[in-house]
């Protein structure tokens, strides 16, 4: 069974890990979040569950404005061949999340089995704050970049901080 909002919460407070959760009328895309980023300070992401041709998976965040070119994506990342979207039945196979809730904090899902390497945006990580859905679209959590990669090494992830978005100016930084 994947964990709850209050299994997350409870190792990120188990780890040491300060965050800030807002709750919120459910968000699906990243268009229906824009008074929520007026409300919360931080960087706001975007995240998109790939995998390549070999089956291979990737969770990639992103500011959510920046701009991903799927075509080159799999170059950056170290994919086999150009990758697609995985589907919802992987998605919460793998990552125990359904689409619209997808977040970095689902590789708490991932502790065992290690399926999904996780891709940050470099232009992302340059913001001392960003927010995620906590494994549901209907709050928000901040947490310090710094922490977010603690909470990734702790679920057994080697985190690929790598330049994945081609707008150089959505990665400035907006702390708060």
């Amino acid at each position: 069974m994947p964990a709850s909002r209050a299994d997350l919460l409870d190792f990120l407070a188990d780890l040491g890990i300060p965050v800030r959760t807002v709750d919120h009328q459910p968000v699906f895309t990243v268009a229906e979040s824009g008074d929520l980023h007026q409300r919360i300070p931080g960087g706001h992401t975007k995240n998109l569950f790939v995998k390549d041709k070999k089956g291979r998976l990737f969770l990639v965040v992103a500011l959510h404005d920046a701009v991903i070119d799927l075509k080159k994506l799999h170059q950056i990342v170290g994919a086999q061949g150009r990758v697609s979207f995985g589907n919802a039945d992987l998605l919460m196979e793998t990552l125990g999340v359904v689409p619209g809730s997808v977040t970095p904090f689902s590789l708490i899902n991932d502790r065992e089995d290690h399926k999904v390497t996780p891709v940050f945006d470099a232009a992302m990580m340059q913001h001392e704050i960003l927010n995620f859905h906590p494994l549901s679209n209907d709050a928000t959590t901040s947490i310090a970049s710094a922490d977010l990669l603690r909470f990734a090494e702790n679920c057994g992830h080697q985190v690929q901080v790598l330049a994945v978005s081609q707008d150089e100016g959505a990665g400035q930084p907006h702390n708060a």
